[in-house]
This record gives structure tokens, sequence and C-alpha cells, in this order.
């Protein structure tokens, strides 16, 4: 995402107007919220709103439809210049808070409460099982399903990169084989239930077919989760 899409980043609520001097990231951030309260607009509906000159809203709607965050329609209406009516893409959305981390702790607490202890740890050994499936067809296609081991962690490095965990894979000059992550990508959901670092562990067991040891776990207050990668003799 270039610099619009940076200054529109963490969209916080805007005045019913602006003041003259506001600057560009202001104007966005506002044209951004009236967008999601209001829906699709034409520059002239948005200036009005905002407070702002057409001719600057234009420029900033212009600079979020580059960073695909604003989408244009244009509607034709009898004689004369067509109208065009802008509207938030999907990639919007994640300018907008959320709360996922909010809702996994409270639907595990329901879930708790329906079934106690045991029905949360299946409910965990499920999503295992399906992430399993589904990285274990990842590493086949990316190394091969007889590539070395050491390979094999790498190319799962990358995989649990790739869903935001700063993942790297080391090899020690005396071979052993280690994969970090340096960001836990669940760690509210971590530090309330170490049945989802449970199955984590299971899950790099099953999809490399040796034993792993954690030696290090962020949710227990180190930097990183380490996992020593065991090579069956």
């Amino acid at each position: 995402m270039d610099q619009a899409g940076a200054d529109a980043s963490r969209v916080a609520p805007a005045p019913d107007a602006l003041p003259v001097s506001a600057s560009p990231g202001a104007l966005r951030r506002a044209i951004l919220i009236r967008l999601r309260r209001d829906g699709p607009a034409t520059p002239d509906n948005l200036a009005i709103s905002i407070g702002a000159s057409r001719t600057g809203v234009l420029q900033q709607l212009r600079a979020l439809e580059a960073t695909h965050l604003v989408t244009r329609h244009t509607l034709r209406h009898g004689v004369g210049r067509p109208r065009h009516l802008y509207e938030l893409t999907d990639e919007a959305q994640e300018l907008f808070p959320s709360n996922y981390d909010g809702l996994a702790t409270g639907l595990l607490a329901a879930i708790g409460a329906v079934g106690g202890q045991d029905l949360i740890e299946q409910v965990f050994q499920a999503r295992r099982r399906q992430i399993g499936e589904r990285v274990r067809r990842e590493l086949d296609e990316r190394v091969g399903f007889d590539a070395p081991l050491a390979d094999r962690v790498r190319a799962l490095a990358v995989i649990q990169d790739e869903q935001g965990y700063l993942a790297d894979a080391v090899l020690d000059p005396d071979g052993t084989i280690r994969l970090r992550e340096h960001n836990c990508a669940i760690l509210d959901v971590a530090r309330g239930e170490r049945s989802a670092c449970a199955a984590e562990l299971e899950l790099f067991r099953d999809v490399l077919g040796v034993d792993v040891v954690r030696e290090t776990h962020i949710a227990s207050g180190d930097r990183c989760c380490s996992y020593r990668i065991v090579e069956t003799q």
C-alpha cells in the first residue's frame, strides 16, 4: 500500500466538517468514514457533507482508487455529463477497527460453558486436522513429500510467515534444525487457552512426521516461539 493507503490506515472518527487547513490525510480519513457510514456517494455529495472542496475530494478519491480502497461506478441520467459514484472496496474494511480476537475469545468461552474443557480441546484438534491437510498439501507442492527434512522445515516456516507469525528456520552448526516464530498471530487466544499452543505443536509434528520440541514460548513471556526439530534416527 502506498502513501495514500498508509495515511488512511487506522481510520478514526471524523468531524462533521473539516477545518480549512485540514491535511490530505485527514481528508482521506473523512472520505472513508463518510462512505462507510452513508454508503456510495458522488464527489459533490462528499464535498458538501465533509465541508471540503470538490477538487480536493476528487484528488483524494483518485488516490484512494489507485490503492484499491474505493471503486467508481458511472451513472448515466439523461443528457449531460454522467455522474460518478464512489464506494468502499472490501480491502478498505481492513482500515476500520475489528475485534476478531475478542470474538474468538468469546466463542471459546461459550464453547467451554456448553461442553467444558473437553469440548474446547476437541475444537482445537478439529482445527488442527483441517489446517494440517492444507499445510501438508502446500509442503508437497512447494518442496515435494520426499524432500529433506531441513527443506520441509524451511517451507513450513514460509507458510507460517505468510500467516503472520514472522517465522524462519535456522540450521545450527551441529545440525540441529529449529523453527522460530517471532510473532504470535493469535496471542490473545493463546494466553487464555493453552489448547491453541498444544494444537500448533501437534500440527508441526503431524506435517513434518518427526518429533518437535517447543523450547521457548511467547505466551509464557519469551520473545519467540522456538521449536527444535528432532529427526528420527
